[in-house]
């Protein structure tokens, strides 16, 4: 979208709230002094996006020693949320972006190929903040397997 604002690493990340699971809201300006992981994945409960929030959630007790949020992030309603969350026990929140506000902002959506035919969907993406709200890393194009790990690892390396 010409004109969006976009996140850059080592710049600080422009403020947003989005509708949570737990019946709330979730606003970045809220997590001030606590790293933030911020894990973008295109739909509840399909395969790839299950065995990623499966590995976040496996990991969370480690990024909760080091005082880190994980927050979810998907085009998915609050209700679906919720269900997936119950389903997998995730001890995070999971966001939803109906309007692509944040996905915009951070620059996710992207035209894929699926089964042949063109939609437009997000890119398996994630971003690690700052306790100060800067963006530290980014990781695009996600592959699943060892991601989770190669987060926390970053996590360590901020101090």
């Amino acid at each position: 979208m010409a004109g969006a604002r976009k996140v850059a690493v080592g710049k600080k990340v422009p403020d947003f709230e989005l509708p949570a699971t737990g019946g709330g809201t979730v606003r970045l300006s809220a997590l001030r002094g606590r790293p933030v992981v911020l894990y973008f994945y295109p739909k509840d409960a399909t395969p790839g996006c299950t065995r990623e929030a499966e590995a976040f959630r496996d990991l969370h007790p480690r990024f909760r020693r080091r005082k880190a949020v994980i927050l979810g992030v998907s085009r998915d309603g609050v209700r679906s949320h919720e269900r997936f969350r119950e389903r997998l026990g995730l001890p995070f929140e999971l966001l939803s972006d109906e309007d692509e506000r944040v996905c915009r902002l951070f620059d996710v959506i992207r035209e894929k190929n699926m089964y042949g035919r063109k939609v437009r969907g997000i890119e398996r993406s994630t971003f690690l903040i700052d306790a100060d709200g800067v963006l530290r890393r980014e990781w695009r194009k996600v592959k699943v397997d060892g991601h989770a790990e190669e987060v926390l690892e970053a996590l360590k390396a901020l101090g």
